[in-house]
Formats: structure tokens, C-alpha cells, sequence
């Protein structure tokens, strides 16, 4: 009996040593706002899947990243990065404003 146990023990270490089964880091497309317009202002993405957009702010002003249809809303401080991470998209178009500068700053997220 004590062999059986010292057996599984081991299983189980070896195991545990392997690591967890990780799913793979979600896909990344960047954004760049820049004289209070986004760029590119069509993003496409895969429907389905879980995606990261990375939002650099190139103005010298904050500007916020909003979209209603898909629930976010994230503050790109001025000449930083902030990587706003978007739940799988079923096939279909969801657009995005600027809420600071609506009149010129828009896009959309096409997932196909």
C-alpha cells in the first residue's frame, strides 16, 4: 500500500512540475490617437476570440476610448500605451469614439 501511495505522489509531483496548460496570450491590434482622430479607424478581428487592443495617445491631451455597444470605457492619458482587453466579439460591427473630440475621433472593431 505504502508503494501505491509513494507511486501517485510522485504522478502527482511530476505533474505538478510540467506547469498548468496556459491558452495562448490573446491576439493584439494597436490604436493610435493622433490630431484627435484614431488610426487606423477600422480594426479587423477575429470573431469569437478574445482580443487586446494596444491604445498609444500621440496628443498632448487625454482622450477616452469608448465604446457603448461593447460596455468600455478606458482614459488614454497623453503620450502613454494603455492596453484595453476586449471579451470575444461575435461576427459583426461595433464602432468607437473618442469621447473627448466625438466630431473627429471614431472608428470600429469589424470581427469576422
Amino acid at each position: 500500500m505504502r508503494i501505491m501511495a509513494a507511486v501517485v505522489l510522485a504522478a502527482v509531483a511530476m505533474l505538478g512540475l510540467s506547469g498548468p496548460v496556459l491558452a495562448a496570450d490573446p491576439a493584439e491590434v494597436t490604436l493610435t490617437i493622433e490630431n484627435n482622430r484614431f488610426s487606423p479607424d477600422e480594426l479587423k478581428v477575429k470573431a469569437n476570440a478574445p482580443f487586446v487592443i494596444a491604445v498609444t495617445n500621440k496628443d498632448k491631451t487625454p482622450e477616452e476610448f469608448e465604446s457603448k455597444e461593447l460596455k468600455i470605457e478606458k482614459v488614454i492619458p497623453p503620450g502613454q500605451t494603455v492596453k484595453v482587453r476586449v471579451r470575444a466579439l461575435k461576427p459583426g460591427t461595433y464602432n468607437f469614439v473618442g469621447d473627448y473630440h466625438q466630431a473627429t475621433a471614431k472608428g470600429r472593431i469589424i470581427a469576422e
